[in-house]
């Protein structure tokens, strides 16, 4: 089959690797569509030390069901799933204790093994959520990142009338502003590329700038950083008010580094947060999305070949759009 290969940082090729198969427990998918993440980035550039060389990457996928293997109850060629890419070891003291998305064995399709920038990936069975017929493989394949941001929501917290910021106005922080909204929070988007502004406003953000300065010292209640980038983040924590609490949301590099005052931490009581990928979240997030809850229309703007794997990573690096996926069959 075909597929796209990171042979190692900096190195990505679209070429054939064998046709997975089903193991024990497992399905093979014909992928639908597999959306590009600021984190397949990272591993193009080496930058997210989990993933081992050569990789297929790939973990915001839906497909339809072309092989069952043994001991896989339950599922059959053609039905349609959007598959969660989580893989916990589930032994492990985090497994034991519920936070199987810090498993010390933590894995991935498409992170740390094999995934869906292909024509064909393998799936466990138990990560397989049915989807209904009225989504679309590219509506299935952002069900991923919508669980990925009700995580975050758990994280973060949110009561009715609070006033949150949000730093980003790609595809996650316009979720997680739709989430927000839904439980009751004024939210004001931020984002340097102001040509995402428009669609925050379309969402109903209550306000929109380009940067933290031009919200004139305006404080905020919570602050989520969809960015991963060190200055917006800073800027989000220093428009907090006392009491505040910030989300950590986006991936930044492992070696990044920014400053924070430990006395206005402990002065202030701040909270700081993070929110590491998926967690008991999937089924959630296929609801929300299957009942419209969240808006997904305006968040695709992209649905590239697999062949032009490499131009949809440009694409994405160069902030053009929103979410670019990757439609094998196209």
């Amino acid at each position: 089959m075909r597929a796209a290969i990171i042979d190692k940082p900096g190195s990505v090729r679209v070429g054939e690797v064998p046709d997975p198969v089903p193991p024990p427990g497992h399905v093979v998918l014909r992928v639908g569509a597999c959306g590009i993440c600021g984190t397949d980035l990272h591993i193009a550039a080496g930058e997210f030390p989990p993933t081992p060389y050569p990789i297929v990457p790939g973990h915001e996928f839906s497909g339809e069901v072309v092989a069952v293997g043994a001991d896989t109850d339950g599922w059959h060629t053609g039905d349609r799933v959007a598959a969660d890419p989580s893989l916990f070891c589930g032994k492990c003291p985090p497994c034991r204790a519920g936070h199987g998305n810090l498993c010390e064995n933590w894995g991935a399709i498409g992170d740390t093994v094999d995934g869906a920038f292909a024509e064909y990936v393998a799936v466990p069975a138990a990560n397989c959520y049915r989807m209904p017929d009225s989504l679309s493989w590219e509506q299935g394949a952002l069900v991923e990142p919508v669980s990925c941001a009700v995580h975050g929501m758990r994280r973060v917290g949110v009561e009715p009338g609070e006033r949150f910021l949000v730093t980003g106005a790609g595809t996650m922080g316009l979720l997680l502003q739709q989430l927000l909204q839904r439980g009751g929070a004024s939210v004001t988007v931020v984002d340097l590329n102001g040509s995402r502004l428009p669609r925050a406003r379309e969402l109903g953000a209550d306000a929109v700038a380009e940067s933290a300065a031009d919200l004139d010292g305006e404080r905020f209640d919570a602050a989520v950083d969809c960015t991963g980038a060190v200055p917006a983040i800073e800027s989000a924590l220093g428009a907090l008010r006392r009491g505040g609490r910030m989300m950590i949301f986006g991936v930044s590099p492992a070696e990044a580094r920014m400053a924070v005052s430990p006395f206005r931490v402990y002065n202030d009581e701040l909270t700081i947060v993070g929110s590491m990928a998926v967690l008991n979240s999937y089924g959630a997030a296929l609801d929300l999305v299957a009942s419209g809850a969240v808006d997904t229309t305006p968040l695709i703007t992209h649905g590239l070949p697999l062949a032009d794997f490499t131009g949809a990573l440009e694409t994405v690096r160069a902030g053009a759009g929103l979410k670019v996926q990757v439609v094998p069959g196209k």
